[in-house]
């Protein structure tokens, strides 16, 4: 573990950006928190360096993405489809199964040392989940979790119609985070018709949008997130670039 514990958090609002590009650039910053976490390994505490943390906001264009549990079969579209419907497909480095992105999601790629925070996978899910309840509460809807599934769902107590509002799909290496959730603000949800959700077949997707019955101003959205994450995180002195 680090001897020098920095719980500063920089976040980065990437605005629209296409999925190579933003996954390009959380590997590097993730394969730099890494590297210095090693390097540190080789030094005395007192001449060890803190490891910066950064949370990502992004928006993307039309894209598929499948984890390394995903089963190619839960995209429904061939090469043909996807042209048509002017999406990407890349098989990626997080767990999960297949998920959509696009225009009026927001996608937060939290990359941070959880050496500065704790070192624990489920509470760090938990916690991604949390700020994205939280913020749904602040527009007057109860939102949370049903047992065995991640993400974050409207009607997850009676369950007669549950659906997601919220994927988690994460990747943890010496307990440096990348990926993360793609919350349904003001999105195109008949994208969703082409996969299988996450490989759930059996539950619809929703956005906030959909729910409200209204749009919703995505920096009133990602202003929302970002003090949640503060407050469940403890982040200190946030810096915004």
């Amino acid at each position: 573990m680090n001897e020098i514990i920095n719980k500063r958090v920089e976040f980065r609002d990437l605005g629209q950006l296409d999925y190579q590009q933003a996954w390009d650039y959380q590997e590097r910053l993730f394969a730099d928190t890494v590297a210095l976490k090693i390097k540190n390994r080789t030094l005395d505490a007192l001449d060890q360096f803190p490891t910066e943390n950064f949370i990502l906001f992004v928006e993307h264009p039309h894209v598929y993405t499948l984890g390394k549990s995903g089963k190619e079969e839960n995209l429904l579209l061939d090469e043909n489809g996807l042209k048509i419907h002017q999406a990407l497909y890349y098989k990626i480095n997080r767990g999960g199964d297949i998920t959509y992105h696009g225009p009026g999601q927001l996608v937060g790629y939290p990359i941070l040392d959880l050496d500065n925070f704790f070192t624990d996978i489920h509470k760090y899910l938990r916690f991604l989940e949390e700020a994205i309840i939280r913020t749904l509460a602040d527009y007057g809807l109860e939102a949370g979790r049903i047992n065995g599934l991640t993400g974050v769902w409207i009607d997850h107590i009676e369950q007669t119609n549950p659906r997601k509002i919220c994927a988690m799909g994460v990747k943890s290496s010496r307990w440096v985070t990348m990926h993360g959730f793609a919350f349904n603000v003001n999105t195109d949800v008949s994208y969703f018709s082409h996969i299988i959700p996450c490989g759930i077949d059996d539950k619809a997707v929703t956005s906030l949008h959909l729910e409200l019955g209204r749009a919703v101003d995505m920096q009133e959205v990602k202003a929302k997130v970002k003090q949640h994450l503060t407050e469940l995180f403890e982040i200190e002195n946030i810096e915004t670039a």
